[in-house]
């Protein structure tokens, strides 16, 4: 059962990665945009990871990223790297260069496509966290990798002293309080409208890509239900759920949805990388109306 502090914050944003209006990185504005996110009550953030588009993105970009990051948020901030590929020798490597570029932590999927069994999948893991000094999150998403990290081999996992956390959109409740029971891992609601419900028995926070447009409203989830106040807590978590299904369940990626209304709320964001392609004008109204009236609530 997890007893100690988080080790990467409580609130952590899986941040958009901006880009220019030609496509290339745009560190200035992921500067400015890491820097809007810690001030409005983001303990860390999670970079490459679904929400950054890291398929689409260079090796090089993605450490350029970290220490753009990690330069304007400072030493307070988690900054986490997603480094997780197919291919174990590149996920090492990218586990490397994110440790040298600076981050706190790395962010390491399951191989995708190929489907590892268990005892291949525990070793790609062990082989990551053996290679590099950062402390590991685990990221446990079946629905886009095809392979579930089982409970019995994330709780093999957790003996590792550099496997620390979880990064969970597995859907299985009782799986998550089963390692919960039985480990110190730490874990971090990957899905949205999960956020009070882990919380709630025993997990570590959140990784949110709805953190990236409304990151207080979010925090204070976590706030209230730490300041004792479970029914304004559960009412704050009902309250995003129209934004949080209109951002993650309604037919386009998050990552489209966050930069849609980043964009037209002002914030750096700039347009997706193919094969994504941005929302449309009356998509980007309906979340504007969702973010409105979430907001204003």
């Amino acid at each position: 059962m997890t007893t100690t502090a988080p080790p990467f914050g409580r609130a952590l944003c899986a941040m958009i990665t901006p880009f220019t209006e030609e496509g290339a990185l745009d560190l200035d504005g992921a500067q400015r945009l890491a820097a809007h996110l810690v001030a409005e009550g983001c303990d860390g953030l999670v970079l490459s990871g679904t929400t950054g588009e890291s398929p689409t993105t260079t090796d090089a970009e993605k450490a350029a990223l970290v220490t753009a990051v990690r330069e304007a948020v400072g030493e307070g901030p988690s900054v986490v790297a997603g480094v997780g590929t197919f291919d174990t020798r590149h996920t090492v490597e990218l586990a490397l260069a994110a440790e040298k570029a600076g981050a706190d932590g790395v962010l390491v999927v399951s191989p995708y496509y190929s489907r590892p069994p268990q005892d291949a999948l525990e070793a790609h893991f062990r082989e990551i966290a053996d290679a590099c000094g950062l402390p590991v999150m685990l990221y446990d998403i079946p629905s886009r990798t095809g392979t579930r990290i089982e409970p019995e081999t994330m709780i093999r996992l957790a003996e590792h002293p550099r496997i620390v956390a979880v990064k969970d959109c597995s859907y299985d409740l009782l799986g998550t309080q089963k390692v919960l029971n039985r480990t110190e891992l730490a874990y971090y609601a990957g899905c949205d409208e999960h956020i009070l419900a882990l919380y709630a028995v025993g997990a570590a926070g959140y990784v949110s890509t709805v953190a990236n447009v409304v990151p207080d409203r979010l925090r204070a989830i976590l706030d209230m239900f730490e300041a004792g106040d479970t029914p304004v807590s559960a009412r704050l978590q009902q309250r995003a759920t129209p934004l949080i299904e209109a951002m993650m369940s309604a037919g386009l990626p998050g990552t489209v949805t966050a930069k849609a209304l980043l964009n037209a709320l002002g914030l750096p964001a700039g347009p997706v990388r193919a094969p994504l392609r941005p929302a449309g004008r009356e998509a980007t109204d309906g979340l504007l109306a969702e973010y409105e009236r979430f907001v204003a609530a």
